[in-house]
């Protein structure tokens, strides 16, 4: 039987045959493309190096979870959910997408694996695929171009609006999904129209829709339409093919390695440089990144995956409160750059500017607290803390240090704390922890299993040492045999690594470590997030690590601690969960197991802002001693959180979160109204002791 219409490998075009245009369209878009991605590998290789093939079988399973999976995009539900379709339509719609290629110069080609029951049943999925397609990109177009989400805009300084891109990405899927349809549905016609047997098209798709709508037109009409709509999406697929890695939707190719290359633990910071042992540092000529090349290959990769889609900045505190900072942009400005100086034609375009005081301000890059919101946003697996750590070190070793960050750090180096306060008094808070519940002190000569690293802030500032000292009475309660290394401890320095004055952690960390190791302790316990994660993730070669609030819930489920009912029933509880308590160690439930063991208490969530979307404090990353613009304090948007939520009292389990959160609310104008309090004072306030 003849074919009711000319294939595209049959057709003529002029005489000439029109497969060898169908030829010559794949190659030349492939050659293209070729040239254009070895244009942007070019930087990833002159990069900074980065050990990034371990632990492949993890690798793999995030590659299931979170790209295949798809786990974080519904995070924003509709945004999510179309992206979602988007996603699984691309994978259903690739293996059409091929066949059509070579369809132009190989006649009636299927792909292997696809004819019979098989191709037909795929025929049908790929039909309902491409419709659900079609609907999403009309709906993202429409909220785009119309509604315009906040996340989405540029600001001036940042350039220019990135929508008309996002609408051109949007257009072309929709001109392959319309061409690949009439490309069927004009065939499906011509076969009814000479009466062969022709399919409709699955129900309510577009080939169906199509099929309806040229049921009366000729047989000359549906030839012409049936070549036009090959030859669009031919263009229009090797185009777009090419126009990936020209902006924001290189995410499409290089998603899939980024995630797959991703951090695999949380609350870790990158070494000064993969290769070089903390031994020889001393070696190393320039710390940190203070030109482009500086960032490793996987930092650059970051760069062209970030989507633009602004979940990042929408969840960062800094950028909440308008200080200089969104991270949206860090990764943007950065693939900027290398498009500019990495062209795919001709030279560079200009001279390479500084990357602080060129692509970032120096008050962008001090503003970020660490905490990892934006990380834990991003969909794509993009990493921001280690840049920004990274950028830090470069601007400490080239003396661009923020004048109210001289001072701390001049005394951390000196007196091993940010205060510059005697060494011999960082165990005097012990003193107030009462007769019932004596601190051993191994400068002393006392041994004991279990050390509890009080830090800086928790020994030396007057609030802060109420901590030390409920924590002192929670231990002795739950029968834990512990000391403290008074003057031998110095700061853990976790928050001098954040800052970028790597030397001065390595050696804070150097003779803690051999205090604690003179110590000859079992298990080391912190009250301090910012300790815990220091001791757990920074240092090596120490005992095992854990968070006074592990060690409540461990000693209520032993019988050892047992705690008093609420008394004032009319208050209400909120948990705050500290970043590196929380988002950097997971541990989320260990606190709330803690308040929610207390009889009669009441307690409520901040929902949709806690656990690992929790709202920082704005005290990482030395921040309590850093003097940012900003229209608002980070503690006061939190406070009003806490109080949207019903709750006059906030629980926390980190020191620098409860000296912002104080300030807040006399900043707010809450006080009397609300209260804060670290989870060791109410524990400490309920532990029913035995007269």
């Amino acid at each position: 039987m003849e074919p009711a219409l000319i294939s595209p490998a049959s057709a003529t075009l002029a005489g000439i045959p029109a497969k060898i245009l169908f030829i010559l369209i794949p190659l030349a878009g492939i050659g293209i493309f070729a040239w254009i991605m070895r244009r942007r590998i070019e930087p990833l290789l002159k990069a900074a190096p980065d050990h990034r093939l371990q632990r492949i079988p993890e690798r793999i399973r995030a590659v299931f979870k979170i790209w295949l999976g798809q786990w974080r995009q519904p995070r924003y539900m509709l945004a999510g959910v179309l992206h979602i379709i988007l996603f699984f339509g691309f994978l259903i719609l690739a293996a059409r997408s091929t066949q059509l290629v070579v369809v132009g110069f190989v006649d009636g080609f299927t792909l292997p694996g696809f004819g019979g029951i098989l191709g037909a049943a795929y025929n049908v999925l790929k039909d309902y695929a491409g419709t659900a397609v079609f609907i999403a990109v009309a709906i993202l177009a429409v909220r785009r171009g119309v509604f315009k989400p906040a996340r989405y805009a540029v600001p001036e300084k940042y350039g220019k609006d990135h929508t008309p891109e996002a609408l051109l990405v949007l257009g072309l899927i929709a001109t392959l999904l319309i061409t690949e349809s009439l490309f069927e549905a004009s065939l499906m016609a011509a076969q009814a129209l000479q009466g062969q047997r022709a399919q409709l098209g699955p129900p309510l798709t577009l080939v169906w829709l199509f099929r309806h709508v040229l049921g009366a037109a000729s047989i000359g009409a549906l030839q012409g339409l049936h070549l036009a709509a090959y030859t669009i999406h031919d263009l229009t697929f090797f185009f777009f093919l090419c126009f990936l890695p020209m902006g924001k939707h290189f995410h499409v190719i290089t998603s899939l390695f980024n995630v797959f290359f991703m951090r695999l633990d949380l609350g870790n910071v990158k070494p000064v440089r993969h290769g070089v042992d903390e031994s020889k540092l001393d070696e190393i000529k320039s710390f940190g990144v203070k030109r482009f090349e500086d960032f490793t290959w996987k930092h650059m990769l970051d760069f062209y995956s970030c989507a633009d889609c602004g979940r990042c900045s929408d969840h960062c505190p800094a950028n909440r409160v308008k200080r200089p900072l969104s991270p949206r942009f860090v990764s943007i400005k950065a693939r900027d750059y290398a498009f500019a100086h990495y062209p795919l034609v001709g030279p560079a375009a200009g001279e390479a500017p500084a990357l602080i005081g060129g692509i970032y301000s120096e008050d962008e890059i001090w503003s970020c607290t660490t905490c990892g919101a934006c990380e834990e946003e991003c969909p794509v697996g993009i990493e921001y803390i280690d840049k920004m750590v990274d950028l830090r070190r470069g601007m400490v070793d080239e003396g661009m240090v923020p004048q109210s960050l001289q001072k701390p750090l001049s005394a951390l180096e000196k007196r091993g704390n940010p205060w510059g306060k005697m060494e011999k008094k960082r165990a005097d808070w012990a003193a107030g922890a009462g007769a019932d519940s004596p601190v051993k002190l191994f400068e002393k000569g006392a041994a004991a299993e279990t050390l509890y690293f009080v830090d800086s802030i928790t020994s030396y500032d007057d609030r802060m040492q109420k901590i030390a000292q409920a924590t002192a009475r929670i231990l002795c309660a739950a029968g834990v045999d512990f000391g403290i290394l008074g003057k031998d401890e110095k700061d853990s320095g976790h928050e001098v690594r954040r800052f970028g004055e790597e030397m001065l952690f390595q050696s804070l960390k150097e003779q803690n470590t051999e205090a604690i190791q003179a110590a000859e302790v079992k298990r080391i316990v912190a009250s301090d997030p910012h300790a815990y994660n220091a001791l757990k993730k920074d240092y090596s070669h120490l005992p095992p690590v854990q968070h006074i609030s592990e060690v409540i819930v461990a000693g209520i489920r032993s019988g050892k601690l047992r705690l008093k009912p609420e008394e004032n029933a009319s208050r209400t509880y909120v948990y705050h969960d500290p970043c590196y308590l929380g988002r950097h160690n997971a541990l989320y439930d260990a606190p709330r197991q803690a308040i929610d063991n207390i009889p009669r208490i009441r307690r409520v969530e901040m929902t949709g802002a806690c656990r690992d979307r929790s709202f920082c404090c704005g005290g990482g990353g030395l921040n309590l001693f850093y003097e940012p613009e900003e229209e608002q304090r980070m503690g006061v948007v939190r406070v009003q959180m806490a109080k949207s939520a019903g709750a006059d009292v906030i629980v926390t389990a980190c020191p620098f979160c409860l000296v912002n959160i104080e300030d807040a609310i006399k900043v707010a104008g809450l006080e009397g109204k609300m209260e804060v309090i670290d989870l060791c004072e109410l524990i400490d306030r309920h532990v029913q002791r035995d007269a």
